[in-house]
């Protein structure tokens, strides 16, 4: 699904690519709403399903074919030169952040990479990291992190983030999990957060679009 701003190709044409977790399709309220208010803020924007989700099947596919259909959408987003996005930003929620990473470091032209809920490491299992794609990437990062993602310990991330070359910035949301829900006794809501999600994401994507990483 494509968002095309209503004055397009005006501004500073930013395109921002959207890809689903492990345990939702693109119809992901987050995704949803990113999409939807971002493109009214004058970002393209597009949001696909990985094949098991348009399936709707709970297993996700094959690592290649993740990054096949990932890298496919992407030509998608810039099909006419003289209309494509001049700055170009990959990201996801959870696997499809993982997958965004993994373009990223394989050379693709991008100028950041966002992620909603890293999954760092297995569920429970700090010591068992899965950062090496991270450490390859030379374009800027943005790390939306839940305080209570269990697949990313906030300290364990930390210290991965010292040791990353590329540029690197960290929003933590208080109380929310990996799919940035929050508790009840919490004085937020999830509507909130995604709110909070969406303005951390616009202003980044603006400062590296200017030169301000």
């Amino acid at each position: 699904m494509l968002g095309v701003p209503q004055w397009w190709p005006t501004g500073m044409r930013i395109g921002a690519v959207f890809a689903h977790g492990s345990a939702r399709d693109f119809n992901d309220p987050i995704i949803l709403l990113l999409q939807r208010e971002l493109t009214e803020r004058g970002v393209m924007t597009l949001r696909f399903n990985f094949p098991f989700g348009e399936a709707g099947k709970k297993r996700a596919d094959s690592h290649d074919v993740l990054r096949r259909t990932y890298r496919d959408a992407v030509t998608l987003i810039s099909p006419d030169p003289m209309s494509a996005p001049a700055h170009l930003f990959l990201g996801g929620k959870g696997l499809g952040g993982q997958i965004a990473a993994d373009l990223a470091a394989t050379g693709i032209r991008v100028d950041g990479v966002f992620f909603m809920g890293f999954p760092l490491h297995p569920q429970g299992k700090p010591d068992q990291t899965r950062a090496e794609l991270l450490y390859r990437i030379i374009s800027p990062m943005l790390f939306l992190q839940g305080e209570r993602d269990r697949q990313c310990e906030l300290d364990v991330l930390r210290k991965t983030l010292t040791r990353v070359g590329a540029p690197t910035s960290l929003q933590v949301f208080p109380e929310a999990d990996q799919h940035f829900k929050v508790l009840k006794k919490s004085e937020r809501t999830d509507e909130q957060v995604q709110i909070e999600i969406l303005n951390q994401l616009e202003a980044w994507m603006d400062r590296v679009a200017h030169g301000h990483q």
